[in-house]
């Protein structure tokens, strides 16, 4: 038996000091002012005020370093501007090593322990990294049954979180963090050409096709920590998570995905170039999408359609795509950039008659890209007389800024 104190905690012992002091560590507000110098992303600061306000368990997704850690401490700034008490908002990365074998409850009653805070008081919980922990799900319905928190935690993996959300259904609620969008680009890089300077529009929206939308890589321009982000992703979400022994078989799988970023993508194509099986590769296609690496989408049409023919794949950001590809194929980067920004649209493309549309939003919008182009032919025609509520060609900056 451990001897325990008035609350019924254990008297800390050395595992605990440890624990109390990475806690400490993630949490400088404990203990001073909380100065934090980001640019906030107001459009999830948003969607976060209205999630929370419901009481739901904010689920935040999203590629690795795309700025899920910064948007969750720039809430945890809002809290204590709004005059919350600092003591009962906790911070922590699960994906800490020292906090390999440390569930959930065991830190948050450490949190408590540390604050002396009955279990009547409520807490407000931000857990970086959720899938590090096994039973995660189990333990944050737990938590929301039992005691007085609001959670938001937060997943560099789709899969894992899209195969453990049931638990939790009707008391989640999910943001998706994209790339930075053009106006966020400039937000970030403090550029803003005025109207009338429509050739500096022009070049700026360049270089933000060239660097991209993850946020530290937009103000650092460094190659390095772009290419450690791949390494991470590759080495530790896919090879050592899925048990993967072939090194250069899934450096190879991302390069050729890289390749066809804004273009139909085909399984079998896939293991034939590769050699090997069309299970292989549709396993590693969903291995990929998993990471937000990637996505695709499906042709619109009947279920037979759908299934038959072949997704369109798109980067998770232009940036990693330009960094394997070089930034070449402008057309392909272009459109890859207006999908990323109707992503929440659920578009899919239109294949008829040998002529392929590029998307069709849910809100029946025809959207088809032509950078610096026209559209032609029997591919006008199909445009111009699809059944769609709207249309829009996209061809420049312009028709871009149109889209948001």
């Amino acid at each position: 038996m451990f001897a325990v104190n008035e609350y019924n905690w254990p008297i800390v012992s050395d595992k605990n000091e440890h624990i109390d002091d990475i806690l400490y560590r993630f949490n400088p507000w404990w203990d001073s002012s909380f100065a934090l110098d980001i640019i906030d992303r107001p459009v999830y600061t948003q969607l976060w005020r209205e999630y929370w306000a419901q009481g739901a368990v904010v689920f935040v997704t999203g590629l690795r370093r795309i700025g899920k850690t910064m948007l969750m401490k720039q809430w945890i700034k809002q809290l204590l501007a709004d005059g919350v008490d600092k003591k009962t908002i906790l911070y922590i990365s699960l994906d800490h090593i020292s906090l390999a074998k440390t569930s959930i409850h065991d830190l948050v009653d450490r949190f408590r322990a540390l604050h002396t805070l009955r279990y009547e008081q409520p807490l407000y919980l931000f857990l970086d990294e959720i899938t590090y922990i096994k039973d995660f799900t189990q333990e944050l319905k737990n938590l929301y049954d039992l005691q007085s928190v609001q959670m938001v935690v937060s997943s560099s993996s789709a899969s894992l979180l899209r195969d453990h959300r049931a638990f939790l259904t009707g008391r989640e609620r999910l943001i998706d963090v994209m790339p930075l969008t053009f106006s966020e680009y400039l937000l970030f890089t403090d550029q803003k050409p005025k109207g009338a300077e429509g050739y500096l529009w022009e070049a700026t929206f360049e270089l933000y096709m060239q660097t991209g939308g993850i946020p530290a890589y937009v103000l650092n321009r460094d190659e390095g920590y772009l290419q450690s982000l791949v390494d991470n992703i590759l080495y530790k979400d896919i090879l050592a998570h899925y048990g993967l022994k072939d090194e250069r078989l899934v450096q190879d799988f991302f390069a050729l995905l890289m390749e066809r970023a804004g273009k139909t993508v085909s399984i079998n194509k896939l293991a034939k170039v590769l050699q090997i099986s069309t299970d292989t590769a549709s396993r590693y296609l969903q291995y990929f999408e998993s990471t937000f690496l990637i996505y695709t989408i499906e042709r619109f049409g009947t279920t037979n359609e759908r299934i038959r023919s072949p997704r369109k794949l798109y980067a998770g950001d232009v940036g990693i795509r330009n960094l394997v590809c070089g930034f070449r194929d402008k057309g392909a980067i272009f459109e890859n950039l207006v999908y990323l920004t109707i992503k929440k649209q659920d578009p899919r493309y239109v294949y008829e008659n040998a002529n392929e549309i590029d998307f069709l939003t849910k809100e029946d919008r025809l959207i088809e890209v032509k950078y610096g182009r026209e559209l032609e032919g029997s591919q006008k025609a199909l445009f111009d007389s699809y059944p769609a509520s709207s249309r829009l060609l996209v061809g420049n900056v312009a028709d871009f800024k149109a889209l948001s």
